[in-house]
């Protein structure tokens, strides 16, 4: 059986068009304000792989624009409308200065930002069987285009790694402790560099590198054996794993500035191990 939609009557669309606006009113206050817009917005996005793919994410939106002293207020709607358009027709990498001019022009604003953040999955492969399973990384975009067409771009991972104490190791007879650690990264992505995609895949894995060893969401044996030597053989403190992940992020091409923290969930102590440093950053780390 056919479901019936209803329309509204001509009589009914005439009473939409008479509805007062409330948000349109003049405000005379006098206060112009940063951002008004929607938050926690649960929308699905289509991510471009670094193989051409297309991942489809679960993303939490939060959308916003400027919004001038002489308006009362914005049009919340109008957000969504864009964010559903854009999720059904339009695909995301590393440029969303067109998203933001259109929002612009939506609300009728000086400036426009974007929040997108999601889990986007890895294939991870076992180091020595082989075996391979999706690992989901936290990632996020963050946009602005501000009243004289500035444009921001930041890229946000989170990456799990394992860590090593070179304290540990150097003083006891046999083994070392050792745990998961976390390392946050935000890099400033250079807008005139479009032929030079810094993609989530390639940040993911050079940060991974810095640690004592990767971890994964699936192995065997012979992996549990490699990946527990590795980790020996490669002590790492936080300070170790933040000095390596600073160089790293200085040598990508496409960042023009990065902010950084790693923090160890200490196996032995009541405490976790961190550390933060930031480079042509203008927010502090944390």
């Amino acid at each position: 059986m056919t479901d019936i939609v209803p329309t509204p009557s001509a009589q009914a669309q005439e009473g939409f068009s008479t509805l007062l606006d409330v948000q349109g009113l003049a405000d005379k206050r006098g206060v112009t304000l940063n951002q008004v817009g929607v938050k926690n917005v649960e929308i699905p996005m289509q991510v471009i792989q670094k193989d051409g793919k297309l991942q489809t994410v679960q993303a939490l939106a939060t959308m916003s624009v400027g919004l001038p002293a002489e308006f009362k207020g914005t049009h919340m709607s109008r957000f969504i409308i864009q964010l559903s358009e854009w999720s059904q027709n339009k695909t995301l990498c590393l440029d969303f200065r067109e998203f933001l001019q259109e929002a612009k022009g939506r609300l009728e604003a000086p400036s426009a930002f974007v929040d997108l953040k999601f889990r986007y999955f890895i294939n991870k492969v076992a180091p020595v069987s082989g075996q391979s399973a999706p690992m989901a990384y936290e990632c996020s975009f963050k946009g602005s285009l501000d009243e004289q067409d500035n444009y921001r771009l930041l890229l946000s991972v989170v990456v799990p790694c394992a860590t090593l104490c070179p304290c540990s190791k150097a003083i006891s007879d046999y083994g070392a402790h050792n745990q998961r650690a976390n390392i946050y990264a935000t890099v400033i992505i250079d807008p005139e560099a479009a032929s030079r995609v810094v993609w989530i895949e390639d940040l993911v894995t050079g940060l991974e590198n810095t640690s004592s060893c990767p971890v994964y969401p699936l192995i065997k044996r012979v992996d549990e054996k490699f990946i527990t030597e590795k980790a020996y053989d490669n002590p790492k403190f936080v300070e170790d794993v933040i000095r390596e992940s600073t160089l790293l992020l200085r040598e990508t091409k496409g960042i023009t500035g990065f902010s950084l923290e790693v923090e160890a969930l200490e196996s032995i102590h009541a405490h976790n191990a961190w550390a933060a440093h930031a480079e042509n950053f203008l927010t502090p780390a944390v």
